[in-house]
């Protein structure tokens, strides 16, 4: 018994520690596209994600 409780925490454990290093890869990706992309790209974009969502802009 006590061995299946030690397999599905650890299986927890790799899970979180697998979630965490998947976040921070695609956080620090969102980080340095847009650290290096030019402003009238960002700007587009998100005018272009206003329209999406139907939230008006101008």
């Amino acid at each position: 018994m006590t061995t299946a409780i030690q397999t599905l925490s650890g299986t927890r454990t790799n899970e979180r520690l697998s979630a965490i290093v998947l976040a921070a890869f695609l956080g620090l990706g969102l980080v340095f596209c847009a650290g290096f992309a030019p402003a009238a790209a960002l700007h587009n974009a998100a005018h272009d994600f206003r329209h999406t969502q139907n939230f008006p802009c101008h």
